[in-house]
């Protein structure tokens, strides 16, 4: 048990240490500062800007920075998806894997060019290597950046400063920050056994004389940029449970820590853009504290394991290690499953449909307020939109116009604040009811299988909802067990991935640019002070409040019910 928690504690301790230094050093690239990759990296930025005759120097308004970002992520959707179609004559399929059904590759590239990586397919037998690696990995480069610049231009208009170029600011995103973690992380992780190659499956001869193909490929450079950009898409069925993806105890430190390091940076290099270091660490420790106690009270559950199968093996604990990898166990399985689903990168490496209650209370938790860390660059942005909120209403109940960072929020960035706040709670519960409701309909055919819930009963909800919240928050993670591979759930599942991505985006950009226009207004002695204790404290309640109350019905009929309905048992069993 306290190997367990010192390895969490181990980690939590290197996540305060490197944030504040990366969140520097992308402060300094965003905001034009020299880096120690200047020499390298101009050059290539150069070349890449005349190739695409781009003016980067040119700032965009808010409508133009949007119009960028849907126009450039409709047309990688559109490559990638005439990849998949075409992937059975295409080279690099050394499996010779045919093209896989059209709403399969619908969904798939609506699920990565929206940073989601929503799986509904084990990826060595449905995608080629050139799938792989030339259209999935190249969008997770894509939609990360994506996320990046966005929540930098959000940050510009906050404080300001003109919304900068989204494609400057996507190519800055890529050659200064991506990339270069990529190639050293993907060097390391082939050092530490992960497998780069371009070669077919391995043949061997098992000890019974049958013939074994064992699925290999360019997995290594896949992988960190997968836990970097916050992408979560396994080259394997099994994601990080795979050994070719995760082989060992540091390679899961690794990459575990790696997933969370740009989202919990984010916030201090908002601090930089707005001036105001202890505003970005009182938000940090706010967002921290949410973290560690989710992350402590599922690990704690977890290594008690289920009190019934404690019962049937005759002894009063043992740690829940169904759906776990044993070279992982109880402790980093609950780590990850919290670090996953908060910063939503959606990397498993054990399943989360085996995870006891309180741990599907809180993976479902982190997916329904999005700021524990939150998604790429996004997850940053609605974390100060709920300290908008915050500032407004306590404004109100001070009868003072609220203002925040020198701007007045009024009728226009409340409007769309809250817009970013409720386009998720529609994205998830409304598919969910009508799955549930038509799911058994008597004359809908194959309506049994619609919902695809293989555990019903509380637990089966869970499953729904989560597939659902997983799409909305651009996670990719699922309680698996689902049977999610059908048209219905690729077709309804793209339409929480894409209201979910592009909705809150389009928001937060016309939210930058209204505040941006806005008139500064001076500091004075009643101006409510934002980098106080107490002012983050009334944060914290505003989105419990706003966030959690939303959803406590589905929480309260899925793993809260579920939690009750296992600890009545036991008690019947005793």
């Amino acid at each position: 048990m306290l190997e367990g928690f010192l390895q969490i504690g181990i980690y939590l301790l290197l996540l305060i240490v490197v944030s504040p230094f990366f969140g520097a050093y992308m402060a300094h690239v965003f905001l034009g500062h020299r880096t120690w990759l200047d020499p390298v990296m101009r050059p290539v930025e150069r070349v890449m800007y005349g190739l695409g005759g781009l003016q980067v120097q040119e700032s965009m308004t808010g409508w133009q920075y949007t119009r960028a970002v849907l126009y450039s992520n409709l047309a990688m959707f559109i490559l990638v998806f005439l990849i998949f179609m075409f992937q059975g004559v295409l080279p690099l399929n050394p499996t010779n894997l045919d093209a896989p059904t059209w709403d399969l590759a619908l969904h798939t590239a609506i699920s990565f060019v929206t940073n989601t990586n929503q799986q509904h397919y084990s990826g060595e037998t449905t995608f080629s290597y050139a799938s792989q690696a030339l259209a999935l990995g190249y969008l997770m480069f894509t939609s990360a950046a994506t996320g990046i610049a966005v929540a930098i231009a959000f940050i510009r208009g906050l404080t300001g400063r003109p919304l900068g170029n989204f494609y400057a600011d996507v190519t800055l995103s890529i050659t200064r920050i991506l990339l270069p973690i990529s190639i050293v992380g993907a060097i390391v992780l082939v050092a530490l056994g992960i497998p780069e190659t371009w070669a077919g499956p391995a043949v061997a001869t098992t000890l019974e004389g049958a013939t074994q193909y064992i699925a290999r490929g360019p997995v290594a450079h896949f992988e960190i940029i997968k836990e970097l950009g916050e992408n979560g898409g396994g080259f394997f069925g099994i994601n990080s449970a795979h050994p070719f993806e995760n082989p060992n105890g540091l390679t899961n430190m690794i990459t575990c820590f790696i997933l969370v390091c740009i989202p919990a940076a984010l916030i201090f290099t908002y601090g930089i853009f707005a001036n105001s270091k202890k505003l970005a660490w009182l938000l940090f420790w706010m967002v921290f504290i949410f973290f560690t106690v989710l992350t402590v009270a599922t690990a704690i559950e977890e290594y008690q394991g289920n009190p019934l199968v404690n019962s049937v093996l005759g002894v009063t604990q043992a740690p829940n290690l169904e759906g776990k990898e044993v070279r992982f166990s109880w402790a980093l399985t609950a780590l990850w499953a919290i670090a996953t689903t908060g910063t939503m990168c959606g990397a498993v490496n054990g399943m989360h449909d085996s995870l006891m209650p309180t741990g599907g209370f809180s993976t479902l938790f982190n997916l329904f307020l999005q700021i524990v860390w939150g998604g790429q660059g996004t997850g940053t942005a609605y974390l100060f939109v709920f300290v908008i909120l915050t500032v407004f209403v306590t404004g109100l109940m001070v009868g003072r116009t609220p203002e925040f960072l020198g701007r007045k929020i009024e009728k226009r960035e409340i409007a769309l604040a809250s817009v970013i706040l409720l386009v998720h709670p529609i994205a998830i519960l409304i598919p969910s009811a009508i799955t549930m409701a038509f799911a058994g309909t008597v004359g809908v055919p194959d309506s049994d299988t619609l919902a695809g819930i293989s555990n019903p009963g509380y637990h089966g909800i869970s499953q729904v909802v989560y597939e659902y919240a997983s799409a909305a928050a651009n996670n990719g993670s699922g309680f698996e067990g689902l049977g999610d591979g059908t048209l219905w759930w690729n077709l309804t599942a793209s339409f929480s991935l894409l209201a979910g991505r592009y909705v809150p985006i389009i928001a937060l950009l016309l939210l930058a640019d209204s505040m941006l226009r806005k008139q500064p207004v001076p500091e004075t002695s009643g101006t409510l002070r934002t980098d106080t204790p107490l002012f983050t404290t009334v944060t914290a309640g505003v989105i419990l409040i706003l966030g959690v109350l939303t959803f406590f019905p589905v929480l309260a009929l899925g793993p809260i019910a579920e939690s009750f309905a296992i600890a009545r048992a036991a008690l019947g069993a005793a």
